[in-house]
C-alpha cells in the first residue's frame, strides 16, 4: 500500500479500544459510556471537541497549519438490541451488540485522527471528525446536522467520507459505486377497521382479517405493476396484528406496517401518494375503513459521482485496483450517512472485514469482524481527507 500514513504502529491500540467499545456497547441516541471513551481518546490532541445537546455525539475539529478547505469524516457509535452469540473473549454480555461494526468505525476514525494530528503542521486545511449516535433507526445524523455539525469548523465541508465495515466481504477489499449506493427507508403504518363480532356468525359483522389479506397481496403487486422496472422498490409487510382476544371473536381492527425501500425520490413519491389511495379503495370496497400514515426515514445514500471518482482513484493507488470493487447495483439496506450526503458531496465506502473462520451476516448475533483491518481503515480515511484538501 502506498500512503503517506503508516498505521501499523497504531494497530494494537486501535484493536484495544475497539474491543473496549465492543464490550461497552449502547443503543440509540444516549451513549454515555461510549462517548466517555471517545472523549478520553481525543483528549490532548489539540482538537476542538464538542458534544451534542440532545444526543451523545462527539465532534472534533482539527485545524491544519496550512490554509485550505474543510473535509468531514464520519463514524457511527450505536449498537443493536441483539444478544451476542459469537463466543469472543470480549463479547458483550448486556443484551446489546455491535453487530453492524460501529465499534470498528469509531476505532478506525480514531486512528485517522491520530494520523492526521501527527502531521497537523503540514495539513492543508481542516478536518471535522463526526462521531454519531443513533444510526440504527433514530436518525442521529439528521439530529447532528440540526445541531450544526456541518458548521463546526466555521465553514461547511467541501466533501465528506465514511467507511462501513462488512463482515462477509473478503478482508481488505474496498467496495463502492457512484450514484445511489444504498436505499431510502420509509414505512406505511395502517389501521384497518371493520366491526368485529362472533366467529360463528361472520355475516353479521365486517371482518377486517380477510380484507387485510387482500391488502397484503395488493402491496406485493404494487411494485410489479405501478413502478418502473428500471427503478424498482422493495415493499415488505413487517407487522401484522389484530385486536381479537379470543379464537371465537372476529377482530374489529387489524394493524399493519409496510417497510419501503427505494432508490430514487421519484419512486418514493409514487409509493407515498398512490399506495395509500389504492389500499383505501380496497378497504372501502369491502366495507372497512383504512387509516394510513406514511413515515419518512432515511433518504437514499447517494455517492456524488465526482467525489466517488476521486475516491476510487485514491483507493486504487493505495491498495491496488484488484482490491477495489465497483458495485454494479446498489444495496437495498439504508444508512443515515445519507443525511450528510444530501448536504455535502461525498462517498460511502465498504471495507471487507471477514475473519478467516467466517461470520454471520451484519445484524446477526453471530456477526464477527476481523479488527486487523483497522490500520487500513485509518490510513484510507486519513489519505482521503488529506488528498481532498490538497485537491481543493
Amino acid at each position: 500500500m502506498t500512503t503517506r500514513f503508516e498505521a501499523a504502529g497504531l494497530l494494537d491500540d486501535l484493536v484495544a479500544v475497539r474491543r473496549e467499545l465492543h464490550t461497552a456497547v449502547e443503543i440509540g441516541l444516549e451513549l454515555p459510556r461510549t462517548q466517555a471513551i471517545l472523549l478520553r481518546e481525543l483528549a490532548g490532541l489539540g482538537l476542538e471537541v464538542s458534544t451534542g445537546r440532545s444526543l451523545s455525539s462527539v465532534t472534533a475539529v482539527l485545524r491544519g497549519g496550512m490554509p485550505g478547505p474543510v473535509v468531514l469524516l464520519r463514524a457511527d457509535m450505536d449498537g443493536l438490541p441483539v444478544t451476542e452469540a459469537t463466543g469472543l473473549v470480549f463479547a458483550s454480555t448486556s443484551g446489546a451488540m455491535h453487530a453492524c461494526g460501529h465499534d470498528l468505525h469509531m476505532a478506525g476514525l480514531l486512528g485517522a485522527v491520530r494520523l492526521l494530528t501527527a502531521r497537523q503542521a503540514e495539513l492543508p486545511g481542516t478536518v471535522v471528525f463526526m462521531f454519531q449516535p443513533g444510526e440504527e433507526g433514530q436518525a442521529g445524523g439528521r439530529i447532528m446536522l440540526e445541531e450544526g455539525v456541518l458548521e463546526a469548523a466555521g465553514e461547511r465541508p467541501v466533501a465528506a467520507f465514511a467507511i462501513h465495515v462488512e463482515c462477509t466481504v473478503p478482508r481488505g477489499e474496498l467496495v463502492t459505486r457512484a450514484g445511489s449506493m444504498m436505499a431510502s427507508a420509509s414505512a406505511l403504518r395502517m389501521t384497518l377497521r371493520g366491526t368485529g363480532g362472533h366467529a360463528a356468525f361472520p355475516q353479521n359483522a365486517i371482518d377486517p382479517v380477510p380484507v387485510a389479506a387482500q391488502l397484503i397481496l395488493a402491496v406485493q403487486a404494487f411494485s410489479a405493476r405501478r413502478l418502473p422496472a428500471t427503478d424498482q422498490a422493495v415493499i415488505s409487510i413487517t407487522r401484522l396484528s389484530s385486536d381479537s382476544a379470543a379464537s371465537n371473536v372476529l377482530a374489529a381492527e387489524v394493524h399493519l406496517e409496510a417497510n419501503i425501500r427505494t432508490l430514487s425520490k421519484a419512486t418514493l413519491e409514487i409509493i407515498r401518494t398512490q399506495l395509500p389511495v389504492m389500499l383505501t379503495g380496497i378497504a372501502e370496497a369491502n366495507g372497512c375503513t383504512l387509516e394510513a400514515e406514511f413515515i419518512a426515514s432515511y433518504p437514499v445514500t447517494y455517492n456524488d459521482p465526482g467525489e466517488t471518482a476521486f475516491a476510487l482513484t485514491v483507493l486504487d493507488e493505495l491498495v491496488g485496483a484488484e482490491r477495489v470493487t465497483r458495485l454494479e447495483a446498489p444495496s437495498m439496506a439504508s444508512e443515515d450517512f445519507s443525511y450528510v450526503l444530501e448536504e455535502v458531496p461525498g462517498t460511502l465506502v465498504f471495507l471487507g472485514a471477514a475473519p478467516d473462520e467466517g461470520s454471520g451476516p451484519l445484524h446477526s448475533e453471530h456477526a464477527v469482524f476481523d479488527d486487523g483491518v483497522l490500520g487500513l481503515q485509518a490510513s484510507v480515511l486519513a489519505e482521503l481527507a488529506w488528498r481532498r484538501l490538497e485537491r481543493a
